[in-house]
């Protein structure tokens, strides 16, 4: 967890920009809450689109990420670094199985982990089946969440990224928490899980 990152100055210098930006636009957007849970050991799971307004949201809470080991994903986890997040890097390409047992064991030990469903390609809000298989091996639960911006710049990207400005609002929405046991089906899991997440989001 949080392995030593060789970045590129500039990739230091975007991922400090970044957290400056996304920083100011939370500080100065009037945020309501729902449905949040008075526990934090979930895994937690919202759309790709909206990672950059869940950084701030779920900020300092000790949640633990998986992180790509491309090199964009290098800028992403020195990003979730500033927020106080935790990383693990890996992805179904390279270091898959070793960041998914890692992920597995922290689940284990009840420590709150979060991923991107549709992450890190796509397709857009679309549940792949890791984050279900996660919470079948942990035993924890998902909980779905979703922001509701009023003020933001919605990129022609593969998952339209939404990019908060300052000065709006913003309602960030918890959906109840999906428990998936050891004999239920990964897609149905999935299905369940892309209707919440459509429903707050």
């Amino acid at each position: 967890m949080n392995e030593s990152i060789h970045s590129s100055p500039l990739r230091r210098f975007l991922s400090s920009l970044g957290y400056l930006y996304i920083s100011f636009a939370g500080a100065t957007t009037r945020i309501s809450t729902r449905g949040k849970p008075g526990s934090n050991n979930f895994i937690y799971a919202a759309w790709h689109s909206q990672l950059a307004f869940m950084l701030y949201a779920l900020r300092n809470r000790g949640i633990s990420g998986l992180v790509s080991r491309s090199k964009d994903g290098e800028y992403a986890a020195l990003l979730l670094r500033k927020f106080g997040f935790n990383t693990i890097r890996g992805s179904t390409s390279r270091g898959a199985a070793q960041s998914v047992m890692e992920m597995i064991d922290l689940g284990r030990q009840g420590l709150p982990l979060a991923l991107t469903p549709d992450g890190p390609k796509g397709p857009k809000r679309k549940a792949q089946q890791g984050v279900i298989y996660l919470a079948q091996k942990t035993g924890m639960e998902i909980l779905p969440v979703g922001v509701r911006l009023s003020n933001k710049v919605t990129f022609n990207s593969w998952d339209n990224f939404e990019l908060p400005l300052p000065f709006g609002k913003a309602e960030v929405v918890y959906g109840a928490p999906i428990k998936v046991g050891e004999d239920d089906q990964l897609e149905a899991k999935g299905r369940e899980l892309e209707e919440a997440l459509n429903a707050i989001a």
